[in-house]
C-alpha cells in the first residue's frame, strides 16, 4: 500500500524523492516506482508545464504509487488552489519570507474552517467521487499537505515563526537561491550558509515539521541527512539522464579510441 505524502512528511525516516522539470511521460509514476522513490518533487516553477500538464503528470505518477508535491510558480492563492484542485497531495511555495505569505498559502489551501479555499467536490482531488460535503472538506484537509520554501535571508530571519504555524507541514531548503540571497551564490560550505541551514533545521524540528532539500551527489546528501533533513530529493530528470547518457558515450567513445 503507498504511502501518502503526509504520513512520510511526518515519519522522521528517510523519504527520498526526484525532481521533475522536464519529463513527464505516462510512464513516469512506474519508472520512479521501480528506481525505489517514496515521492516526486513536480516543479512548474521552472519547467514551464502548465497546469493541465501538472493533472496528467499526477495521474501518470498515482498510477505507480509515488506521493507528489508541485511546487506552484507563484504564491497566489488561485494558483495554490487550483493546483490542489487537480489532484496535488501536496504544495510547495518558493521564497516564502514571511508569516503573512504562510498564513495565506494556509488560508488557500485548506477549507473552512481551517481556510479559505473554494469547495470544488466530485472532480481530480477526491477522485470524482459523491459523499457528504462535510467530510469531504475535511478529508481534503487532512490530505493536503504545504511545503514551505526557506530560499532567501528574510525567510531565514522568520524560520521560526514560520514552522510554528499550524498548517505548515515542512520547510523546504532552496539551497541556490538562498546563497545567493546570502551573497555568496553556490557557497554551500560557507559559515553564512551552513549557519542560515543551522537556524532553519532548528525551527522546522523545534515546532516539529519535517525537512526537505534538493541534493546532487553523496557527501552532499550526507551532509543534508546529518543536519536533520529527512525529505531529500536526489538530483534532477534532466540532469540525472544527461550524466548517465554523457558516462555512457564517454565510454563508447573509450572503447573506439576516439
Amino acid at each position: 500500500m503507498p504511502h501518502s505524502l503526509k504520513s512520510l512528511v511526518q515519519s522522521g525516516r528517510l523519504a527520498a524523492g526526484t525532481f521533475l522539470v522536464e519529463f513527464v511521460t505516462p510512464g513516469i509514476g512506474h519508472i520512479l516506482a521501480g528506481a525505489g522513490c517514496d515521492f516526486a518533487f513536480l516543479d512548474m516553477e521552472h519547467s514551464g508545464f502548465s497546469t493541465e500538464t501538472v493533472k496528467s503528470a499526477l495521474r501518470y505518477l498515482e498510477a505507480g504509487g509515488i506521493p507528489t508535491l508541485v511546487r506552484v510558480p507563484s504564491r497566489d492563492a488561485h494558483d495554490i488552489a487550483r493546483l490542489a484542485d487537480v489532484g496535488a497531495e501536496g504544495v510547495m511555495l518558493p521564497l516564502v519570507g514571511s508569516l503573512e505569505v504562510a498564513r495565506a498559502a494556509v488560508a488557500a489551501l485548506k477549507y473552512p474552517p481551517q481556510g479559505r479555499r473554494g469547495v470544488a467536490l466530485q472532480i481530480a482531488h477526491d477522485n470524482y467521487r459523491a459523499g457528504p460535503a462535510a467530510a469531504k472538506l475535511a478529508a481534503a484537509n487532512d490530505r493536503t499537505v504545504l511545503i514551505l520554501m526557506i530560499e532567501t535571508a528574510e525567510g531565514v530571519e522568520q524560520a521560526e515563526v514560520i514552522a510554528a504555524l499550524d498548517g505548515v507541514d515542512a520547510l523546504w531548503v532552496g539551497h541556490f537561491d538562498l546563497s545567493a540571497s546570502l551573497g555568496i551564490p553556490g557557497e554551500f560550505d560557507h559559515p553564512a550558509f551552513r549557519e542560515a541551514t543551522r537556524r532553519v533545521c532548528a525551527a522546522a524540528q523545534r515546532h516539529g515539521k519535517g525537512l526537505g532539500r534538493l541534493v546532487t551527489g553523496a557527501a552532499e546528501a550526507e551532509r543534508a541527512w546529518q543536519d536533520g533533513f529527512r525529505l531529500l530529493a536526489w538530483g534532477g530528470d534532466a540532469w540525472l539522464l544527461q550524466a548517465a547518457v554523457a558516462e555512457g558515450v564517454g565510454r563508447l567513445r573509450g572503447i573506439a579510441g576516439a
